[in-house]
């Protein structure tokens, strides 16, 4: 579009978000309270992967995968040496076999079932009762601590947080009441929604969806590390599935509104029926690899505390807002930035407490832009992410 001078649209304000990682009251790491739990390094991102075989575990290790989440009827001797082979850490149900372990560096965190809030099914096919009631998930809690007070208990839940409107909750559907009180019974709090794959008008195509989740669980789980899940497969949807754009476009939505973590769900049931079938999507492998070797390397910065208020972000389509998170960072200041809705827009970053001249790197683009007096400007298309680096030398 030229030089910043020759933009004529009108800018108008965006949504302005700034939680991220340890979040902006401070940089102590979460997982430190935990002498067996997940790394309390910097340069560890938690980047996991739902349900899959541990003999797997290698090939997602060079994917850029550090932990796997639950084991299907373990875990088992067998599964944790494997994933001990393969330098796989793993957050699993807590059982004999598990218990048996508690000073293996392995299992880093302890798990309840999968979406409690959700209809749960009645035996002998007779269709869906209640959810579990969050006073269930508690008393469990409490019995996972008592058997090992030095992992975390990990809660994943479904799309009732991100969608109120999710009929799959049954009889406490509309009731967002439920999670401040289901994440009572856990120390690290997760959700799943995956708008691409999605079957319902409301939602399909929606990529904020994840953004809203997350937000919504930070809220109701003050002070508890926040994971989500990621779409990257059709799942159950014959006809789509997000594509390498959209995935990296959840992740960062997610990590801009302070996400924690990140749990990739690979399974797949349409066309045919794959659990591994990001393993056998080489396009989608190599863009899921890289997005997670990015992470990897941004670690210290995303678990450096965010800089409230960093930068003011306007767009100039009103359609679609730009939310960011600021960090500073070994003498530089990193701006991330998304676009919230689909379409193309021009956003102008006006960042808090740099005047002069600047060069701004696009990290992972090749190129670099111009800052006067705090300000730059840069374009975006649909569902573009744009990570930016500017040296300070302080």
């Amino acid at each position: 579009m030229g030089r910043y001078g020759a933009l004529v649209l009108p800018f108008v304000s965006s949504v302005i978000l700034s939680a991220g990682a340890f979040g902006a009251e401070g940089s102590a790491n979460p997982y430190a309270q935990w002498s067996r739990g997940p790394s309390s390094k910097a340069n560890f991102f938690p980047i996991a992967v739902w349900l899959q075989a541990p003999a797997k575990a290698g090939l997602y290790r060079a994917a850029g995968f550090n932990l796997f989440i639950g084991l299907w009827n373990g875990p088992t001797e067998e599964h944790l040496q494997q994933l001990k082979q393969a330098g796989m850490q793993v957050i699993c149900s807590q059982n004999a076999v598990g218990l048996k372990h508690r000073n293996d560096p392995t299992i880093v965190g302890w798990m309840h079932g999968d979406e409690p809030d959700n209809a749960q099914s009645l035996p002998g096919g007779k269709g869906y009762g209640p959810p579990i009631p969050p006073a269930t998930i508690v008393e469990s809690y409490t019995r996972i601590r008592a058997a090992d007070p030095n992992r975390p208990v990990m809660l994943n839940l479904g799309q009732g947080v991100a969608w109120d409107g999710y009929y799959g909750r049954g009889v406490r559907t509309n009731h967002p009441e439920d999670y401040p009180e289901y994440v009572k019974g856990c120390d690290i709090a997760s959700f799943d929604i995956y708008p691409v794959a999605h079957d319902n008008p409301q939602v399909v195509g929606n990529l904020w969806y994840v953004a809203r989740g997350v937000e919504r669980l930070k809220q109701w789980a003050p002070g508890k590390p926040v994971w989500n899940c990621i779409e990257c497969t059709h799942i159950q949807n014959k006809e789509h599935k997000a594509t390498p754009q959209q995935v990296r476009c959840e992740v960062w939505m997610s990590l801009i509104h302070g996400s924690m973590g990140l749990v990739y769900f690979v399974h797949e049931w349409q066309p045919r029926f794959d659990e591994s079938a990001l393993l056998s999507d080489p396009q989608m492998l190599a863009a899921v690899s890289q997005t997670n070797h990015q992470i990897a390397e941004l670690a210290p910065v995303l678990n450096s505390p965010t800089v409230a208020d960093g930068v003011k972000a306007a767009s100039a389509n009103t359609s679609v807002p730009v939310a960011t998170m600021v960090k500073k960072h070994g003498g530089a200041v990193y701006l991330f930035a998304v676009p919230m809705r689909d379409g193309q827009t021009r956003a102008r970053f006006s960042v808090q407490g740099l005047s002069g001249q600047k060069s701004v790197e696009v990290l992972g683009e090749n190129r670099t832009l111009e800052l006067k007096d705090g300000v730059f400007e840069d374009d975006f298309k649909s569902w573009d992410v744009h990570l930016y680096r500017i040296a300070t030398g302080g």
